[in-house]
């Protein structure tokens, strides 16, 4: 009887219970299209006088599974996760399987860099990318001339 109110009233679609229970259940999936990676790619951006310093979590991510790239002044981060887990009995029998994979990218504009100076490395999965930026005599503008 008590069930057959609760649907008659759809008050339990109010229920703060209910708010995030999606969410909690669907954290773990891999991201899909439409999921805003910049959630999923936590990324801390440094500038100085001399560079920028870009750190990027990218925990369980093999080296490589991450593609870096600058091209017109934008840094590119793409990552790939592909993950296995087989669980099998004593016998070998395969009880469950579980895999996931996933792709993830993320772009910042940052200007004035030497590209051939750029470097990057991963550890305890946390990608750091040191961006040096050019002397300021490269910087300057060329004088162009109107004929």
């Amino acid at each position: 009887m008590m069930a057959n109110d609760l649907m008659r009233r759809n008050d339990w679609l109010n229920d703060p219970f209910f708010n995030d229970l999606g969410r909690h259940i669907f954290d773990s999936f891999t991201p899909t299209r439409g999921v805003d990676n910049s959630r999923l790619l936590k990324t801390d951006i440094q500038e100085n006088d001399e560079s920028y310093v870009v750190k990027v979590d990218v925990p369980g991510i093999e080296k490589q599974n991450i593609n870096l790239s600058y091209d017109h002044d934008v840094l590119s981060i793409a990552v790939k996760h592909e993950e296995q887990a087989d669980h099998s009995d004593k016998e070998g029998n395969m009880l469950m399987s579980e895999r996931s994979y996933g792709r993830m990218s993320r772009s910042y504009r940052l200007t004035s860099v030497d590209e051939g100076k750029i470097s990057a490395k991963v550890s305890d999965g946390v990608l750091t990318i040191d961006l040096p930026k050019m002397a300021a005599e490269q910087q300057d503008g060329h004088q162009i001339t109107i004929d």
